[in-house]
């Protein structure tokens, strides 16, 4: 497995990282906690060294699988895990109220570290911009964090371009993370050249377009009850018969590199820029294999001209979250 280095830090990753998050929540029941326990460590096995998770996740559920199965090799990879939410005691406390407060992100820090089995996190994202804390009080209480030797970088998921350049100018940001993918590609228009201007690194996730870009997922799917895409607006059935035309495109080109659907959007993302590092999520076995396969998979110059040009062409149908949801990204 190739590696990249997440911007100008020296926080250096598997091309390809591991998503952590569906193995306990989100896309149906948990899944076997020892059968995810061997999964995490056969993706070490292969090369992964970039896996990610949040406290939210379960919640809390999520970090104690991957601090369990990442601690025999703890040296040999990077965890990145995020604060930012609460239970919300006007939603039934759900995990839904944001927390940004410079006392509780070191609560959560210290908390973390023992899910995570680590003495020290490698990258804390701040999981959603909270509106109610300035950022620059959010990045100051990171920065606290890295000089005690609690974390080592920091990191912030969905923000706004305003927001990352007004926390960079506090603590360095190492990575962002937000939704990229051939079918959501928003990022490219203020995120990405900021980034690229700052030196920041960018990691997608979603980036199968939460399954819909493999190919296995048609107008006719259907969803566990407790599966979050149920109340996604662009995975009613309305919308994935319109979006099929997306999947059908990457799955032509897939069939004259001789891969997967899958493979295609994971290689699509990797030749945008060295310092993008694509997380895929996923339960099974041979889906791992096949999206790290995807590391050896070239599209030529020629390739990318005709997805982008086939691309602009597809109007993807349906928003990629509920308004409430989407209303905490972009900040």
């Amino acid at each position: 497995m190739q590696k990249r280095k997440l911007g100008k830090s020296n926080l250096e990753v598997s091309a390809l990282g591991l998503g952590c998050m569906g193995m306990s929540f989100g896309y149906g029941p948990p899944a076997d906690k020892q059968e995810m326990i061997s999964l995490i460590r056969t993706a070490v096995d292969r090369g992964v060294t970039f896996f990610d998770t949040a406290e939210v996740y379960g919640p809390f559920t999520n970090e104690e699988l991957v601090g369990e199965a990442l601690a025999p090799v703890r040296l040999q990879v990077a965890i990145a895990t995020k604060f930012g939410f609460e239970p919300n005691p006007d939603d039934g406390g759900k995990w839904t109220a944001l927390n940004s407060r410079p006392e509780h992100i070191k609560q959560v820090a210290d908390a973390s570290l023992k899910r995570l089995k680590v003495e020290t996190i490698d990258l804390f994202y701040q999981h959603r911009v909270d509106s109610e804390v300035p950022i620059e009080d959010v990045a100051g209480a990171v920065k606290d964090l890295i000089q005690k030797g609690k974390v080592k970088h920091f990191g912030l998921s969905e923000p706004g371009a305003q927001t990352i350049r007004r926390a960079h100018r506090v603590q360095p940001v190492t990575a962002v993370q937000s939704e990229y993918s051939l079918w959501w590609r928003h990022p490219e228009q203020e995120v990405l050249p900021t980034l690229e201007e700052l030196g920041i690194g960018f990691v997608p996730f979603s980036p199968l377009g939460k399954g819909f870009l493999t190919g296995k997922i048609d107008e006719n799917t259907k969803f566990d009850s407790s599966d979050f895409r149920n109340v996604v607006p662009r995975f009613t059935p309305e919308a994935r018969k319109t979006n099929q035309a997306l999947v059908d495109l990457v799955s032509n080109i897939a069939e004259r590199k001789k891969a997967t659907p899958a493979q295609i959007a994971l290689a699509w993302l990797l030749a945008q820029k060295p310092w993008i590092v694509p997380i895929p999520g996923t339960t099974k076995l041979h889906r791992l294999e096949e999206n790290l396969g995807a590391a050896a998979v070239e599209l030529t110059p020629g390739d990318l001209r005709e997805i982008e040009s086939a691309s602009s062409k597809i109007k993807v149908e349906g928003a990629r979250y509920p308004e409430r949801l989407e209303q905490l990204t972009g900040r």
